[in-house]
């Protein structure tokens, strides 16, 4: 599995298209979007997203807590077709949760790609270099 690092400025167009670079969705002619933490859209490649379901089978169906988490993240998980010029249509309640308007940002973020609103990862990051030790800290690394 490729790391999927960096970050890119895009924008939706008229029909709610995207285009994710090629560096981060590969060759996939289908991708998963899911809503994301912190209002962003996160996107998996089909592989990844059966290895991140079976994560979550794990979990214990007893578990009330935890299976409300896997039920509104798998219900949120839409299947989206790359078309033949490589671009993709956010749906609808996946644009709605993540405030996305025209400008937006594609990020890699290991294993997966975020879609955020431009306004959201600005306010999200406004503070990151500040932050940066604090936060790397935390991470115990």
């Amino acid at each position: 599995m490729a790391l999927l690092t960096g970050e890119y400025d895009h924008a939706i167009d008229d029909k709610n298209r995207i285009r994710i670079p090629t560096r981060l969705k590969g060759d996939a002619e289908h991708l998963y979007f899911t809503k994301g933490t912190n209002s962003c859209i996160f996107v998996f490649t089909e592989e990844t997203f059966e290895a991140k379901i079976a994560q979550l089978n794990e979990i214990a169906m007893g578990d009330a807590d935890r299976q409300k988490g896997v039920r509104m993240f798998i219900k949120s998980a839409i299947l989206v077709d790359v078309d033949n010029q490589g671009r993709l249509v956010v749906p609808a309640p996946l644009r709605e949760f993540a405030k996305l308007k025209k400008d937006i940002k594609v990020c890699g973020a290991g294993t997966h790609v975020e879609i955020w609103a431009k306004e959201v990862f600005d306010a999200y990051y406004a503070e990151e270099d500040a932050d940066f030790d604090a936060a790397f800290n935390k991470l115990g690394i």
